[in-house]
C-alpha cells in the first residue's frame, strides 16, 4: 500500500529512539522441528530466543504473571519495569476491556511456550552450545524514552502497562515488526523435509500475522481517540511507524494504520505482499540504533546473549 511519506521522519529524523521489543517474534518459533538442522539455523534461533525472552516478559508482565518466566528458563529478576509495577502475582494491567485482557492472556501463554520450546530445540541440537541465557531486558525507561521521542515530547513517561490503549501501542511495536522480521528470516532457514523448518516457519508466520492484524484492528477502531491534546491514536501509531523507519535503514517501508483516507490493517507492498526486514534491520530497531553497528541499547541495555557458536551474530547480521 502507499505510505504517507510527507511526515515520515518529521518527529526525530534519524536520531529518534524506538522500542521494538521482540520484533523478530516469528523467527524464534520454528517449534515443530525435533532439533536444529544447521549451525546457521542455531544462530538464527538463539538470536531470536533473545527476542522471545523480551516478548514473553512484556506480555507476562501485562497480565501479572512475570514470575512464570523463571520456570521457562528466563529470569524475571532481569526485567526492568516502570517504577511501582512488578508484573508479578496478579500485579498486571487493570484492563477495562475483557476482550483486550483475553488477547493479552492468550498471547502471554503463546510467547511463554515459544521460549520453552526454542530452548528445548536448541538443547537437543548438537554443536550449538545450547540455548542462550536471558539477557537484561528494559521494559521501563526504554519505553518511556521511545514514547517521548516518537511523539516529539508530547508524551512523557510512556508506560505500556498503564491502561488498555497504551498496552495496544506497545503490542503494536512487537507484533507488527515481528511479521516483517520473520518473513525476512525465512530465506535463511534450511528446507529439510525431516525437520520441516520452512513449513513450521510458515505456520508461525501466520500466527504472528493474526496477532498483528488483531492489534491493528483494535487500534484502528480507536483511531480518533485523543491520546494527548494534539495526538490521536492514529497519530501515535504513525509516529511509531515513522520512528521505526528512522532506525531500520534508509528506505521508507513501515506503515501506520491509516493510508490516506483508508484503513491500513496489513503492512504490504504494492503487490499486497508483506514486506521483509533483514536481521540487521531488526537489530537496529531492537537496539534503537541508527548507525547499523550497535550491539546493545534500547530494550537490551547490555546487549543480547550469545555463545561460542553465535558470537556477535555476524553470521546473520551481514545477510
Amino acid at each position: 500500500m502507499s505510505q504517507n511519506t510527507s511526515t515520515r521522519r518529521k518527529f526525530l529524523g534519524m536520531t529518534g529512539m524506538m522500542g521494538a521489543g521482540a520484533v523478530m517474534a516469528g523467527c524464534t518459533n520454528i517449534i515443530a522441528a525435533p532439533k536444529v538442522k544447521t549451525d546457521l539455523d542455531a544462530v538464527i534461533f538463539n538470536f531470536a530466543l533473545n527476542l522471545e525472552y523480551l516478548e514473553a516478559a512484556f506480555y507476562l508482565a501485562a497480565v501479572g504473571k512475570l514470575e512464570m518466566l523463571d520456570a521457562a528458563g528466563g529470569s524475571s529478576a532481569m526485567v526492568t519495569l516502570p517504577a511501582g509495577f512488578t508484573g508479578k502475582n496478579g500485579d498486571g494491567i487493570k484492563f477495562a476491556s475483557p476482550a483486550v485482557q483475553a488477547y493479552a492472556e492468550e498471547t502471554a501463554m503463546d510467547e511463554l511456550a515459544h521460549v520453552k520450546v526454542i530452548r528445548a530445540v536448541l538443547t537437543k541440537a548438537a554443536g550449538t552450545n545450547g540455548p542462550v541465557a536471558q539477557p537484561q531486558l528494559d521494559l521501563g525507561p526504554a519505553f518511556a524514552a521511545a514514547g517521548d521521542a516518537a511523539s516529539g515530547g508530547a508524551i512523557k513517561g510512556f508506560n505500556p502497562f498503564a491502561n488498555d490503549l497504551f498496552f495496544l501501542h506497545g503490542a503494536f511495536i512487537f507484533e507488527d515488526v515481528g511479521v516483517t522480521a520473520y518473513k525476512g528470516a525465512a530465506r535463511l532457514l534450511v528446507d529439510d523435509s525431516a525437520n520441516g523448518n520452512l513449513e513450521n516457519a510458515a505456520g508461525i508466520l501466520a500466527v504472528e500475522a493474526y496477532h498483528a492484524g488483531m492489534i491493528r484492528t483494535l487500534l484502528y477502531a480507536q483511531k480518533d481517540v485523543q491520546v494527548t491534546s494534539s495526538l490521536k491514536v492514529s497519530d501515535v501509531v504513525q509516529a511509531i511507524s515513522n520512528l521505526r523507519d528512522a532506525v531500520d535503514g534508509s528506505d521508507d517501508r513501515d506503515q501506520g494504520i491509516i493510508d490516506g483516507t483508508k484503513s491500513n490493517i496489513i503492512p504490504t507492498d504494492a503487490n499486497g505482499i508483506a514486506y521483509s526486514r533483514t536481521p540487521r534491520q531488526v537489530a537496529n530497531i531492537v537496539f534503537l540504533d541508527t548507525t547499523g553497528k550497535a550491539g546493545k541499547g534500547g530494550f537490551f541495555p547490555n546487549g543480547i546473549s550469545g555463545n561460542a557458536l553465535t558470537g556477535d551474530y555476524s553470521k546473520i547480521l551481514s545477510l
